[in-house]
């Protein structure tokens, strides 16, 4: 330590000092240079490569030779593309739309299924091939909803099935399991039951479905309307 302020002590000695081959003194030169140097951004610096590109009509940006997927509504849209170390972040205009895990591979495709789930729901035939979902890894309980769907209504239920899925754009998957492992539970098999549940949880409040009757919506309560009601109604009028 007592040699780091000797050389420090020497430094600011020689500050007055004039090199040969220049006029001012080596602590006007300093002075000069801190001037020049830039000032630090405001904002820490964003180590990634930026690109601006098109996503195609398939909802795919290109990056780096491998195809990164965006929400259907982007396709055919400018799209910027932020290139980190282990993630690859996609834009809109000022909105953040996809985020992924960076791949190194050649020609890859990383899809994340929510983005396509609008498209399904459209296009429900598409639901056993379609390319994103292949290894989307979600609860068993989601696999027995569909089955127990399909069964009842067929084309409509794998509808139905898109539509629990798409819950998942919305709140947590937590949320979204748990209502669906109570709805097989109740044995309230609809897409109404799942979403009623959904945002019981959520709220924490105790469901209310009425299981005699398909969709199995919330029950409604109706109160028997008091003779005083009116009167109270009649006098605001008068008044």
């Amino acid at each position: 330590m007592s040699h780091l302020v000797c050389e420090s002590r020497q430094c600011l000695k020689r500050q007055d000092e004039v090199l040969r081959g220049h006029s001012e003194t080596i602590g006007e030169r300093l002075l000069a240079d801190l001037d020049a140097l830039m000032v630090l951004p405001a904002v820490p610096y964003d180590a990634c490569e930026k690109v601006s590109t098109r996503a195609t009509s398939i909802s795919m940006v290109r990056y780096r030779c491998n195809d990164y997927s965006v929400p259907v509504a982007y396709a055919h849209h400018e799209v910027h593309v932020r290139g980190y170390v282990h993630e690859v972040v996609i834009g809109c205009g000022a909105e953040v739309i996809a985020r992924h895990r960076r791949s190194y591979e050649k020609a890859d495709m990383v899809f994340d299924p929510m983005h396509f789930l609008p498209l399904l729901e459209q296009k429900v035939g598409a639901l056993d091939q379609a390319a994103p979902l292949q290894g989307w890894e979600l609860p068993g309980e989601f696999a027995t909803l569909r089955r127990l769907l399909e069964a009842r209504m067929a084309k409509k239920g794998k509808r139905e099935y898109v539509q629990v899925l798409r819950l998942l754009e919305t709140f947590e998957m937590g949320h979204v399991h748990g209502a669906v492992r109570q709805a097989l539970d109740l044995g309230a098999i609809g897409y109404d039951a799942v979403k009623h549940l959904v945002l019981c949880r959520i709220e924490r409040r105790p469901p209310r479905l009425d299981l005699d009757i398909y969709p199995y919506l919330p029950k409604a309560q109706v109160e028997t309307t008091k003779p005083a009601s009116y009167m109270s109604l009649m006098s605001g009028a008068a008044a």
